[in-house]
């Protein structure tokens, strides 16, 4: 079982930044760097919609056309970690902001390809 807990969501004004935090423990606690990791987003009404990607080196990205150019995914092994980096947030962005792992995702772009995930965490940019 892997655990993941977000953090760092909030209420930003549009054109500001944000940096969400997904730590992950459980007893395959040691095993964190065999994940792939993504973070993905549901607003209200809405699917849930993949954001970032990031491999288990950290050394492959995948970004949603919504976010590239403004959004960066990474991860510290070390710390079991993964960070999703907002910049220049609009309105648009408002979700909630979901962190998942999966060992070996087909397809890494699909929610119901990862078995854990994260409670979420709220963004909400004012305009």
């Amino acid at each position: 079982q892997v655990n993941l807990v977000e953090s760092g969501g909030g209420l930003v004004q549009a054109g500001g930044s944000l940096r969400l935090s997904c730590a992950a423990s459980g007893r395959t606690f040691s095993g964190y760097s065999g994940y792939v990791m993504a973070w993905f987003r549901q607003a209200p009404g809405k699917e849930r919609d993949f954001v970032a990607g990031i491999s288990r080196s950290g050394e492959s990205t995948q970004y949603a056309d919504a976010v590239k150019g403004r959004f960066t995914i990474s991860r510290d092994n070390a710390k079991n970690t993964v960070y999703l980096r907002m910049n220049s947030l609009n309105p648009e962005d408002t979700a909630v902001y979901y962190c998942a792992a999966e060992s070996s995702p087909v397809n890494p772009g699909h929610w119901y390809e990862y078995d854990y995930w994260g409670q979420g965490t709220q963004v909400t940019v004012s305009s």
